[in-house]
């Protein structure tokens, strides 16, 4: 017996989706929401809520990545590579 809505499967796998950083899933499980009725409203909410978690362990590594390696000042386009 399933305990979710087709609707609430489809927001629980746009946020999957997102999360996974999978472009074609988020194409097809919006296009899927939006014919199952859930409004735009929904589906940025959805999408928004789902960014949000995301960007904690985002941050987290980032934050970490930065703690461990001095950022080092020489100019270029700073992605690190040798521009001189």
């Amino acid at each position: 017996m399933e305990k979710l809505t087709p609707r609430e499967r489809e927001l629980v796998a746009i946020g999957a989706s997102l999360a996974s950083n999978c472009v074609p899933c988020i194409t097809y499980h919006i296009a899927k929401a939006r014919k199952l009725g859930l409004s735009e409203a929904e589906i940025d909410e959805a999408v928004t809520l789902a960014d949000k978690v995301r960007q904690v362990p985002a941050q987290a590594v980032l934050d970490a990545a930065q703690r461990s390696t001095p950022v080092e000042q020489t100019g270029g386009c700073g992605c690190g590579g040798n521009d001189k």
